[in-house]
């Protein structure tokens, strides 16, 4: 029989796993963001976004952007796609984290 512990730290390292796929798949959205929306780029501070001292405002602005979809619009398929791939990435990682602590307090 399976233990409760081991479900949950398999829960932890996919839950892991899952969370460095979307830092993974901002930090390549950034890149190329530089490039197809230099406007946005400067927004959200793209040089500055993972550091220790960034605007957390312009983190928000990212935040909103893709979560409103405005991407959309765009011209580039491969920056709405990356966006796109954000978004998920984003929402599958909040929703296993949330699995996670809640099978933490269950078990």
């Amino acid at each position: 029989m399976i233990s409760g512990d081991t479900i949950l730290f398999a829960l932890m390292v996919v839950t892991c796993v899952n969370w460095a796929r979307y830092f993974t798949a901002l930090r390549t959205l950034i890149y190329i963001m530089r490039e197809a929306h230099p406007l946005l780029y400067q927004q959200v501070d793209g040089g500055g976004f993972f550091t220790t001292h960034g605007n957390m405002t312009k983190q928000v602005r990212l935040f909103s952007y893709i979560k409103s979809k405005e991407y959309h619009h765009h011209h580039d398929e491969v920056f709405t796609s990356k966006c796109d791939r954000v978004r998920q990435l984003f929402i599958l990682s909040s929703a296993l984290l949330g699995v996670t602590l809640l099978s933490s307090f269950i078990v």
